[in-house]
């Protein structure tokens, strides 16, 4: 068998609430589709054993009270549906969905667009362009309800994060920092640097669908106007800020 990566997944205990099965010790993109495709493989044997289960960058986590199930046997289970396939060359799961969605770029709505461009090395036009040519993957869900992180962005876009905190980003933010994409599902503090601005609400808390996003679901940007995300703002009432949705096959 062919592998992709020279990393050989680990199977560990999280004291008694789960098992974690990790496929790498920094985040990329093999690991991280190895990570949503196990998770799914998992997901879909319907273990009774497994009341909830999630994904990270580069892990797999399936909540097991380990008080009850000996951790012993799940990680045979787990290590034997590890075995079944070369993981890091694994399809990402059926049932993803292709989110267009639009944002304001730079200007009074994104004011530190520009400083990004300029860490990155690159013109406006330029930075505006792999912004919304780049079809991101949804890596994993964190940090509030819903909250997607996106990647990956070229190499230009490994940008530090800012050496002190802009005390307050709003709800639909795009924030750029080490190739990756935040799209806020609050107004947060934050260190990474806001770019773009939506009207997407990833937390949906009234809605059938609480979070409309799931790990390994694609977004890509759309270039519009402050003017235009005004008027979405103004009349489209479901979340959706204008998004568009597509089935992957």
């Amino acid at each position: 068998m062919t592998t992709l990566s020279t990393y050989s997944p680990k199977v560990r205990s999280v004291g008694l609430d789960g098992v974690l099965v990790t496929f790498g010790d920094t985040a990329t993109d093999e690991a991280n589709r190895a990570a949503i495709a196990f998770r799914s493989a998992v997901d879909a044997q319907g273990w009774s054993e497994v009341s909830e289960s999630s994904s990270t960058l580069v892990s797999a986590f399936f909540r097991i009270d380990l008080a009850e199930h000996r951790f012993e046997q799940l990680s045979d289970r787990l290590q034997s549906v590890l075995a079944t396939r070369d993981w890091f060359a694994a399809s990402l799961p059926e049932g993803r969905a292709l989110w267009t969605v639009p944002a304001v770029f730079g200007g009074a709505r994104a004011p530190q667009f520009d400083e990004a461009a300029e860490a990155a090395g690159l013109s406006k036009v330029d930075a505006l362009r792999d912004l919304t040519s780049t079809r991101l993957r949804v890596l994993t869900l964190g940090f509030a309800p819903g909250q997607p992180y996106l990647g990956t962005l070229g190499d230009a876009w490994n940008i530090p994060r800012q050496k002190e905190l802009t005390l307050n980003v709003p709800a639909g933010a795009l924030v750029a920092a080490v190739r990756q994409i935040c799209l806020f599902a609050k107004d947060t503090p934050t260190g990474w640097r806001h770019v773009g601005q939506s009207a997407f609400a990833c937390f949906r808390p009234r809605g059938d669908t609480p979070f409309p996003l799931a790990p390994g679901d694609e977004i890509q940007f759309a270039d519009i106007s402050a003017v235009e995300l005004s008027r979405i703002e103004d009349t489209v009432t479901n979340g959706s800020g204008g998004a568009i949705r597509t089935e992957l096959a």
